[in-house]
C-alpha cells in the first residue's frame, strides 16, 4: 500500500460510511481494483479508517456529544452493548472474512434484494417513535443486535440500524440519526480494539499510511454527511438495494 491508496480507500470510506451500501465492503472492493493483497495491516487499516468517518458525526452532532443529554446517551450505550460483546467474542473470525470478496458480493447481493423487497412491501406508521429519548431501551437493545449483523462484511452497518429501527416502529429520520450517533461509540471499540490486537506488528510507515487514511475519511466525511442524511431521509431504499445488486454484479463479472 502506498499514499495514493490510502487516501483513496479514505475518500471511498468517507464517502460510504452513512449510506446502506456497506462501507466496508466498498474498501474490500476497492483494495481488489487497486490490486493491494488483504494483509493483516490492509484489514486493521479498513477498520481503523471507518472512525475518521465517524468523529465527521461527533463533529456535526456535537450540541448532542457535548452538551450532556442522558437520555440520549443511556438508550446509545444500551445499543451498543450487545454488538460490543458479540464483536469481542467473534473478532477473530469477523476479521477473517474481511479477506473474502466472495462474501462481500454475496451480502451485497442479497442485502440489496432485501432491501428493495423491504421497502416495497412497508408502510409508514403514523404512530413512529419521533424522538431519540423516548424511545424504549428494549428497542435500542434490539436495533444493537440487528447493527450486530452488520460485522459481515457486505451488510452495511447503517442498512441494519435502519432496517432494524423501522421494523421496530422508529420513524426514518430518527432512525437514521440514531444510527449515526450510535456509529461513534461502535467504531471507536472496534478500532481500539483491532488497534490494540495488532498495533505492535505495524511499521512507522503503516502508521503514517493509517494516518493519511484516516484524515480523508474524516474530511470527506464532513462535507458528505448532511447531505447523505437528506437523500436517506427521502430516498427510497428501492435506489440503494438496486446499487448494491449492481455493484455485486458488475464486479463479480469483471474482476473476480
Amino acid at each position: 500500500m502506498n499514499f495514493f491508496d490510502s487516501i483513496i480507500l479514505g475518500a471511498v470510506e468517507g464517502i460510504t460510511e452513512f449510506l446502506p451500501v456497506s462501507s466496508t465492503g466498498h474498501l474490500i472492493l476497492t483494495s481488489k481494483i487497486l490490486g493491494l493483497a488483504q494483509t493483516e495491516f490492509v484489514k486493521s487499516f479498513e477498520i481503523a479508517i471507518q472512525l475518521g468517518a465517524i468523529l465527521a458525526v461527533v463533529w456535526l452532532y456535537r450540541n448532542i456529544f457535548f452538551k450532556w443529554n442522558p437520555e440520549v446517551w443511556k438508550r446509545l450505550i444500551v445499543a451498543f452493548i450487545p454488538t460490543g460483546i458479540l464483536g469481542l467474542a467473534l473478532h477473530k473470525y469477523v476479521k477473517d472474512l474481511l479477506g473474502s470478496e466472495a462474501v462481500v458480493l454475496w451480502a451485497l447481493f442479497l442485502g440489496g434484494i432485501f432491501l428493495v423487497l423491504f421497502d416495497l412491501l412497508r408502510k409508514d406508521r403514523t404512530d413512529a417513535l419521533a424522538e431519540i429519548s423516548v424511545m424504549p431501551y428494549r428497542t435500542c437493545a434490539t436495533i444493537g443486535l440487528f447493527q450486530s449483523i452488520a460485522m459481515i462484511p457486505g451488510v452495511s452497518r447503517s442498512a441494519a440500524t435502519i432496517v432494524g429501527g423501522l421494523l421496530l416502529g422508529v420513524s426514518r429520520r430518527t432512525i437514521v440519526e440514531f444510527s449515526f450517533l450510535l456509529a461513534v461509540p461502535t467504531m471507536i471499540a472496534a478500532t481500539g480494539y483491532d488497534l490494540l490486537k495488532s498495533a505492535g506488528e505495524f511499521s512507522q510507515a503503516d502508521f503514517s499510511l493509517l494516518a493519511v487514511g484516516f484524515l480523508v475519511s474524516a474530511l470527506t466525511a464532513v462535507f458528505a454527511v448532511k447531505g447523505f442524511l437528506k437523500i436517506i431521509g427521502e430516498r427510497t431504499f428501492v435506489f440503494f438495494g438496486a446499487y448494491r445488486v449492481l455493484v455485486a454484479v458488475l464486479f463479480f463479472f469483471f474482476f473476480l
